[in-house]
């Protein structure tokens, strides 16, 4: 079993085609492995890209890190899910239309 797992799924934001990650802690591990298992659990997920990335669930912050620089060349933007904030904070941005620390509001996320 994996250290960590990520799920990919097509959804939408407001009629516009987006990309869902949802992320969770496997096997108990250290974070040299988790990382590691991480990266390879990006690479499965075999991302396209496009405009938007949504990421939902728990990572350790070099987990993150990773995961940020993966889809960070491939989509315009990334979003980090905010459960304070009811919806994903803009944290990567390479799109002017979603600059740095736009939310996009979970309830505009449709599967």
């Amino acid at each position: 079993m994996s250290t960590y797992n990520i799920a990919r799924k097509s959804v939408s934001v407001s009629g516009r085609a987006a990309t869902l990650l949802t992320l969770s802690f496997g096997s108990p591990a250290q974070n040299d492995q988790i990382v590691k298992d991480a990266k390879a659990a990006l690479e499965a997920c075999e991302l396209e890209g496009g405009e938007l990335v949504l990421l939902n669930g728990p990572a350790s912050l070099p987990v993150a890190c990773a995961i940020a620089h993966g889809v960070s060349h491939l989509f315009k933007a990334v979003a980090v899910f905010d459960p304070k904030m009811a919806g994903y904070v803009v944290g990567v941005s390479h799109d002017e239309n979603r600059p740095i620390g736009t939310v996009v509001p979970a309830g505009d996320v449709q599967s």
